[in-house]
């Protein structure tokens, strides 16, 4: 169940099987399961261990004092939800489950010995926490300056790619777990709007949404509205100089 994380990782620097094998030991090392909607972590809690998405949808999250809710991110198999413990000993936002979600709970000595061992896994971890950054700052640039169908289109393209980069797609289909009322937390929109917004992308042919699947019959021109450049996401193999040399 390392499968996507490995994928994941994999994607900056080929590992040797026992950097592989020990990322699978690891991720073995405890397994956690949740309800959609039920918390993963809090605002405010000391996590003890790095909680990686084995399975399932989550998002990272915060609460106004007065209810209202802004979603900030979403956790697919194969993220690492708070790798930050290390250095931020207080979570500063809640992560909840969006579906039914499996996890691997992980001790942060044993982070500390697999990077030690391993530097390559290492630079990997460092590259992903940029990347997560970078998507981090991506967002505020959507919901700010982009109109309503641009936002969503976004998202959209990005989710897409982000599973397909996992191989969490079928075809130009993927999952979407996700509510029209979370799509309004996510986008700052309201659900009317989510749902005018949505029927216009239908209209246009530009997206298929039947139950949990999304489907994007075409995916540049998806892009195209969004304004989508997928930079951010660096998908060009940029360590591949540090690939392992046994295959």
């Amino acid at each position: 169940m390392a499968g996507y994380f490995i994928r994941k990782l994999e994607h900056f620097a080929r590992f040797s099987g026992d950097e592989r094998l020990s990322l699978e030991r690891t991720a073995a090392l405890k397994r956690r399961q949740l309800n959609p909607s039920e918390d993963i972590i809090d605002e405010g809690d000391r996590p003890t261990q790095v909680n990686l998405i084995l399975e399932g949808w989550a998002c990272r999250y915060k609460v106004l004092e007065d209810g209202r809710r802004q979603i900030m991110g979403y956790l697919i198999p194969g993220d690492v939800c708070n790798m930050h413990i290390f250095i931020l000993k207080e979570m500063d936002h809640s992560i909840g489950a969006v579906s039914a979600v499996t996890l691997s709970e992980i001790p942060k000595d044993r982070i500390v010995e697999l990077t030690d061992a391993y530097p390559r896994i290492c630079r990997a971890f460092w590259w992903n926490s940029l990347v997560e950054d970078a998507i981090a700052r991506e967002w505020i640039v959507n919901n700010s300056q982009r109109q309503a169908a641009e936002r969503m289109a976004h998202l959209f393209c990005e989710l897409f790619i982000r599973l397909r980069m996992v191989g969490l797609t079928r075809g130009d289909s993927c999952e979407l777990p996700v509510t029209q009322a979370e799509l309004g937390e996510t986008l700052g929109l309201s659900t009317v709007h989510v749902n005018r917004t949505l029927q216009d992308l239908r209209a246009s042919n530009l997206v298929v949404l039947k139950g949990k699947t999304l489907t994007i019959p075409n995916l540049k021109a998806l892009q195209e509205v969004a304004l989508f450049n997928g930079n951010y996401l660096h998908l060009d193999r940029e360590g591949y100089e540090l690939d392992a040399n046994d295959e």
